[in-house]
């Protein structure tokens, strides 16, 4: 295959033709009808060379390149212009494009051209592998959909409130919409709001200076001050204290952050993507959240669907992570018996993707065979505890009767060992503490 060329044009009837030369021509050929689109495909499957139009609605191709190379995108672009177009070979050319063409092209002139764009882009792209965005793997509608508003959202300032059930992937978005932004070759800095002790946090984020409180042995720059210029990613931001909330909307109203025992605040500039599996609106009603800074958090909402609403992608995920899982304990790479796929995709998964992942991961690891058949460890609930999830009268009393489900069986499968469960599902230990308590879960006596 000579290489990989997307072409964006927003008249299907050019795409095609483009698309019948390239194909002949041994390229291996994606279609994009609009900016946003191609972002997306950028995203899936980088290319190594772009036929770009410059006349398009929403984004043009000069807006376009100008977003890549914001985001260090080092992706070699021919232009297509009509010949009545306003734009000049001089203004492509000063906007980055590798060369120009008008159309219809001529046929030897495109492959000339793209000949020498992919050569450049292959090149570019072993130098920046490290810029591409984090996999959000799945060609279900819902992922696609998500990919899109993902590629919309990323280039602006605009704070994103990321709401989604736990193992769904909220910090993948996260840091994809980091690695889509300006902002990218800066900070990305993760705060677990739900990990750190309440009487830490406030220094956590903003930092303090030495001899502040007691136990300040030395200065401590925050969170906030490292990642100016970048981005800061909150995750579980519903589980911030009413004090540390009125700091955090300081900062997002007025770029202020004042760390402990500083006297006076000092200006940043970050931008905040925050994430909740709580519902911030039910949060505000009951007096446990701010409303002003819900409404500063949720200029965006993006929302991560549960697997179970997109079960259509798990045999690719299951591919994907058996791979990774091969590769991380140096297994030769395993395959799926029919029956043994066909069984992970009917199981409801209350621990999304995560949970997938830790089955997938535990099969790689128990299956001494090429080919895994056997789940009987899949971790699922037992049958007297899923028995009546699916009679719950509403959504929300299903979440919290498969979420204790999982927990409790979690906490049997490792001992009640609280640190290990915790290390075994991916959360905290202060966040598995709170769900015991709330959801009432105790040790049957032995």
């Amino acid at each position: 295959m000579e290489g990989r060329v997307l072409i964006v044009d927003d008249e299907q009837g050019v795409r095609k033709i483009l698309q019948r030369i390239l194909s002949g021509a041994g390229y291996q050929v994606d279609e994009a009808s609009d900016a946003f689109q191609a972002l997306d495909r950028l995203d899936t499957t980088p290319p190594d060379a772009m036929l770009l139009d410059i006349k398009m609605p929403g984004m043009d191709g000069l807006r376009l390149m100008e977003n890549l190379r914001q985001r260090g995108l080092e992706i070699p672009v021919v232009i297509l212009t009509g010949h009545g177009d306003e734009f000049t070979a001089r203004d492509c050319l000063e906007a980055g494009a590798a060369s120009y063409l008008t159309k219809p092209p001529d046929r030897s002139e495109l492959l000339l051209a793209i000949r020498g764009a992919v050569a450049q882009g292959r090149l570019a792209r072993q130098e920046t592998t490290d810029l591409e965005p984090p996999p959000l793997l799945g060609d279900s509608l819902v992922m696609r959909r998500l990919r899109e508003e993902i590629a919309r959202v990323a280039p602006s300032r605009a704070t994103v409130l990321v709401r989604g059930e736990s193992g769904t992937g909220k910090e993948l978005v996260a840091r994809r919409l980091h690695r889509l932004s300006a902002r990218a070759k800066a900070a990305f800095i993760r705060v677990n709001c739900a990990a750190i002790p309440e009487e830490l946090i406030e220094s956590e984020l903003f930092g303090h200076e030495k001899g502040s409180f007691t136990g300040a042995h030395r200065r401590q720059v925050g969170k906030f001050v490292q990642a100016n210029g970048g981005t800061i990613f909150l995750d579980e931001v519903g589980d911030m204290s009413l004090k540390t909330q009125a700091k955090v909307l300081r900062v997002l109203q007025d770029g202020e952050v004042e760390p402990v025992g500083a006297g006076e605040p000092f200006t940043v500039d970050v931008r905040v993507i925050a994430a909740t599996n709580k519902d911030l609106v039910h949060e505000v009603t009951e007096g446990r959240f701010r409303e002003d800074l819900y409404y500063r958090l949720a200029v965006v909402m993006l929302r991560t669907p549960p697997l179970r609403e997109h079960a259509e992608d798990i045999p690719l995920l299951v591919e994907h992570l058996t791979r990774a899982s091969c590769e991380e304990y140096n297994r030769r790479l395993k395959r799926w018996d029919e029956a043994a796929l066909a069984e992970l995709c009917r199981y409801a998964w209350p621990g999304n993707v995560r949970e997938l992942k830790n089955t997938v991961e535990r099969a790689v690891i128990m299956e001494l065979d090429d080919v895994i058949r056997s789940i009987d460890f899949l971790g699922a609930p037992a049958a007297a505890e899923t028995s009546g999830l699916l009679d719950a009268p509403t959504l929300h009393d299903f979440q919290r009767a498969a979420e204790r489900a999982y927990i409790a069986h979690q906490l049997e499968l490792n001992g009640w060992n609280i640190a290990a469960t915790a290390r075994a599902i991916d959360t905290p230990r202060s966040n598995l503490y709170k769900k015991i308590q709330t959801y009432g879960i105790e040790r049957e006596p032995s």
